[in-house]
């Protein structure tokens, strides 16, 4: 086998390095860092999160090494992005696990295969984005029209807890499949007597708590993918600063779930985000501004989200001594 054979734009070397750090984490996380079903502490939620975007920065040193300059800065741009909109989607996961009552120690195992399912499920939305977007000139400039009409949405809605009890996917399965009263241990399926007292399989809360992880994740996905592209078409840059920022997302999620609420303007700055990028992508597609170089996106990324943190910081210890 040629390594050096192109795949997607890169050499095939390139994407199996990539996947080789990805299943050396996957593998030190699930055996190694967190083997059996435990409660994660905040503290070393922190050196998990610490880790995982560590190395997620420093496969960008990898990819200007490889691809230059220009390359490097679109993947930290695309990897600050994700991890942003990961955060965002850690207040739905905490609100999911709280609906179900899922206990805390059970929760990193639904989390890990939730990961496992946003890999296979981004690799296959971004291999149909790369493909539409390097067949279809038009499809960017929609994502970007997307990504501002969504930026505009997140401004302008209320901060109100979505109601798990309308969800659909929740409603479909719970018609569908039988499912067992309570949690059994930390098992997703079961075998054991129905009506007519014939042994049947059952799926267990934690199974459906699973399901509805991976449909918040395709939800989010609709606006987190259009984002990655309108900063590169690269589909090596989309899928691993995509892949990179949701590795952590399980220690994430523990460092941050009971403390998110303090960040009250972290939706807005995204929103503002969201619409920055897409913006851009409209002023070069319609207008003919010149996107600017990526040095100069990756600043503004970083004062957005920065000035959303330290806006919400700020509010929160007024709060306090008010």
């Amino acid at each position: 086998m040629d390594l050096t054979a192109m795949f997607l734009g890169q050499p095939i070397w390139m994407w199996g390095a990539f996947l080789a750090a990805v299943l050396i984490l996957l593998v030190l996380d699930l055996g190694v860092l967190n083997r059996g079903d435990h409660e994660i502490g905040v503290r070393k939620s922190l050196m998990l999160s610490a880790f995982y975007i560590t190395i997620g920065l420093l496969f960008g040193g990898f990819v200007w090494w490889q691809l230059g300059q220009t390359s490097a800065l679109e993947y930290w741009t695309g990897f600050i992005v994700e991890k942003s909109l990961a955060m965002d989607n850690v207040f739905v996961i905490a609100t999911i696990f709280g609906f179900f009552a899922v206990p805390r120690h059970l929760q990193q195992r639904v989390l890990f295969w939730g990961i496992l399912g946003v890999i296979m499920l981004r690799a296959i939305m971004i291999g149909f984005g790369a493909a539409f977007v390097q067949r279809y000139d038009w499809v960017l400039l929609i994502f970007a029209v997307f990504l501002v009409f969504t930026g505009i949405k997140m401004l302008m809605a209320d901060d109100e807890e979505a109601d798990l009890s309308q969800n659909l996917a929740l409603a479909w399965l719970t018609r569908h499949l039988r499912v067992t009263d309570g949690f059994v241990g930390n098992r997703f399926f079961v075998r054991q007597p129905g009506r007519s007292g014939a042994m049947r399989t059952f799926v267990t809360p934690l199974f459906l708590a699973l399901v509805v992880i991976e449909v918040a994740d395709l939800i989010f996905a609709i606006d987190s993918v259009p984002a990655i592209f309108a900063i590169t078409t690269d589909p090596y840059l989309v899928y691993t600063s995509n892949i990179f920022a949701i590795l952590g997302l399980r220690a994430l999620y523990f460092a941050l779930a009971a403390i998110l609420h303090r960040f009250a303007y972290l939706k807005r700055a995204l929103a503002i985000l969201l619409i920055f990028i897409g913006g851009k992508v409209i002023g070069a597609e319609i207008v003919g501004i010149e996107k600017g170089p990526p040095l100069l996106s990756l600043g503004v990324t970083f004062v957005i989200l920065a000035g959303g943190v330290i806006l919400s910081l700020v509010r929160t210890a007024s709060l306090r001594h008010g």
